[in-house]
């Protein structure tokens, strides 16, 4: 199974630098599109866009219909729970009588569970006890295929950059990460949020951050020819290896910017997402 990982496009129309972000977003789309082999579905792990708005979401959503595989997205800080939940309605994922945006894809050898870490309070993660009774029933809903999970706030200590916790509290981390070690079929734990490349463990269980997608808002040095060059994430698996990931550079620019006066998408296009 292969999996294309993105994260952070952090969509925004009105910033100076909206034309970029929507060119990096669009970019790292047709760079997935052209893998070969091609991946199973391709997971965005939050901050989706900047600001939570309508708009903000139907420029995304454009963008991701171009996608040939699935998509499954999680709610980073920046996104807006409830705004996020009407723009991807269509794909059925989300319990609509939560309040969380958690779910598991059942279709592929490996689990694929989505967590929510937003906090109402801050930036940073947050993990109450209700999520950790829905991770533990998500985990134990099926007892033989290996899980990835997904999260925006990375669920260790990030050793690189000004912040080492982005949980709002350890304990709270702490709740995570015993809930992920809770059944020994969790194989691999993916998140955003740091915007650099970071990597720990959950226990036993390797867990990696990813870079943001939007390159005028990455962190981490880089040599001249990358600056404007997005990057996201591969993650193969494989009954005998387990996992292994790699970073993907975009090779090109799309040949043309766009403007924020196409920022609103045709509702066939919206309609075209393809969700499983």
């Amino acid at each position: 199974m292969i999996i294309a990982q993105i994260s952070d496009t952090h969509l925004a129309l009105d910033a100076p630098d909206a034309d970029r972000r929507i060119q990096d977003f669009e970019s790292t789309i047709a760079d997935i599109n052209a893998l070969e082999p091609a991946p199973d579905v391709i997971v965005h792990t939050g901050d989706i866009v900047h600001h939570g708005r309508r708009d903000e979401y139907a420029r995304a959503l454009a963008i991701l219909a171009k996608a040939r595989a699935p998509v499954h997205v999680l709610a980073g800080n920046k996104d807006n729970r409830s705004t996020l939940r009407e723009a991807f309605s269509g794909c059925g994922y989300f319990e609509p009588s939560s309040d969380f945006l958690d779910y598991a894809i059942e279709d592929h050898p490996v689990r694929l569970i989505a967590l929510d870490t937003l906090s109402s309070r801050s930036n940073k993660g947050d993990f109450c006890p209700e999520r950790v009774r829905r991770l533990i029933r998500l985990i134990d809903a099926e007892t033989t295929k290996p899980i990835a999970v997904f999260t925006h706030h990375p669920p260790f200590e990030v050793t690189v950059g000004p912040d080492r916790l982005h949980f709002e509290t350890s304990e709270a981390m702490a709740e995570l990460r015993r809930a992920l070690q809770h059944s020994g079929r969790v194989v691999a734990v993916f998140s955003g949020h740091v915007h650099r490349a970071a990597a720990g463990h959950v226990g036993s269980i390797p867990a990696t951050v990813m870079p943001s997608v939007a390159t005028t808002l990455r962190r981490g040095e880089y040599p001249a020819q990358m600056m404007r060059r997005p990057i996201y994430q591969v993650h193969r698996f494989d009954p005998a290896w387990r996992v292994a990931s790699e970073t993907r550079i975009v090779e090109t620019a799309p040949s043309s910017a766009s403007t924020c006066d196409d920022a609103r998408p045709r509702a066939e296009a919206v309609q075209s997402v393809s969700c499983s």
